[in-house]
């Protein structure tokens, strides 16, 4: 560990891109975890990890964008392509109220046909008959790519969809943002700059956003510390990420896969989060992703910066088309972050705590 650095961060200053590069490149993996751990409790002393219960709900799984890194994503031609109907809807949402569920993450492909009116029906659908589940909805491709096809500008479709009933904006299609990267896994996707100036345009609009990055395809540990850093830079410019989550690229099912069969190792997971629990100095909450990484690497992710353990996720169509299929019963949650001497708190998507703590 350099000493330099390790004293930085002891005494609060903020470090550099090149600290940062040096920590994931060169720092020992225990002593990296241990100044990670500092700082989350440093900035999270009650010795509590915070969850959320809610549904992932995929609306279609018709995509014009075609990642090179997703199995989900059909032709609008295809035999199991399909657009959500209202009955299905209101069953899923109905079964995520019914365990206890505060939210909904309600993701798209770009689907070719489908236009601003759509979605705030869609939204007005579901405020009107779950006023109480919180819609955080539409990544940033998804909102480029409805201003697109509904000829309206960024602003104007986000200003739209808030009245229409959505709460908040999940970090989504941030993948790597470094445009050389996105070029190779993602060509066709939101670039750099528009991903940041959607997040951007929703903080000042008065919606909260997160912010993601799924590491570990064509991206170089200098990629990855530019990732953090543009976050961290529009994070100064506005405070409205309420956590930063990262994961590691999965292979199976895809086109990539082809080309790029290895996943990043569990030791690169926990140095790339414990560095950006570091590096992102400005951002309150880091989730553990137990959805690609699983339980276990997932609780020893709450000794290397991790304060969140995420989602509940009663549903999850996306990583599980990828492969990867990891799933946590509520009293497994609450017994992973228990046995990792922390007091489980349920949350909401906004990261308030709520009345019932698992003590």
């Amino acid at each position: 560990m350099d000493r330099i650095i390790e004293e930085k961060v002891l005494s609060g200053e903020r470090i550099s891109v090149e600290d940062a590069l040096k920590l994931l490149k060169e720092a020992d993996l225990v002593e990296l975890g241990q100044l990670a751990n500092f700082v989350r409790n440093r900035k999270h002393p009650e010795r509590e990890v915070t969850f959320v219960i809610d549904r992932n709900i995929n609306y279609t799984n018709v995509c014009i964008c075609k990642c090179r890194f997703c199995a989900f994503y059909r032709n609008k031609e295809d035999a199991d392509a399909y657009v959500i109907d209202r009955d299905t809807l209101r069953k899923k949402i109905e079964g995520t109220v019914n365990l206890g569920g505060t939210a909904i993450l309600l993701q798209g492909g770009l689907h070719p046909d489908l236009t601003i009116e759509w979605y705030e029906e869609l939204l007005r659908f579901i405020k009107r008959n779950f006023p109480e589940i919180h819609v955080h909805g539409f990544s940033a491709p998804e909102i480029v790519h409805i201003a697109r096809v509904s000829n309206l500008t960024v602003e104007e479709v986000i200003k739209r969809l808030k009245d229409a009933g959505l709460g908040s904006i999940p970090g989504g299609g941030a993948e790597i943002l470094v445009d050389r990267v996105r070029e190779r896994i993602a060509p066709n996707k939101a670039k750099t700059e528009e991903w940041l100036f959607v997040h951007e345009t929703a903080h000042k609009l008065g919606l909260r956003t997160t912010a993601t990055m799924m590491f570990g395809s064509v991206d170089t540990d200098e990629d990855i510390v530019e990732h953090l850093n543009v976050l961290r830079e529009l994070q100064d410019r506005t405070g409205g990420f309420t956590a930063f989550i990262p994961w590691s690229y999965q292979p199976d099912n895809t086109e990539l896969g082809k080309e790029v069969r290895e996943k990043s190792s569990g030791e690169k997971y926990l140095r790339v989060l414990a560095v950006a629990r570091v590096f992102l100095d400005n951002f309150d909450n880091v989730q553990a992703s137990w959805v690609t990484q699983g339980g276990k690497m997932a609780q020893v992710a709450l000794k290397f910066g991790a304060n969140d353990f995420g989602s509940l996720m009663i549903e999850e169509n996306v990583v599980a088309a990828a492969g990867v299929k990891y799933r946590l019963p509520l009293k497994e949650i609450v017994r992973l972050i228990k046995d990792a001497g922390f007091v489980p708190v349920q949350r909401d998507t906004l990261y308030q705590k709520r009345v019932r703590v698992f003590a």
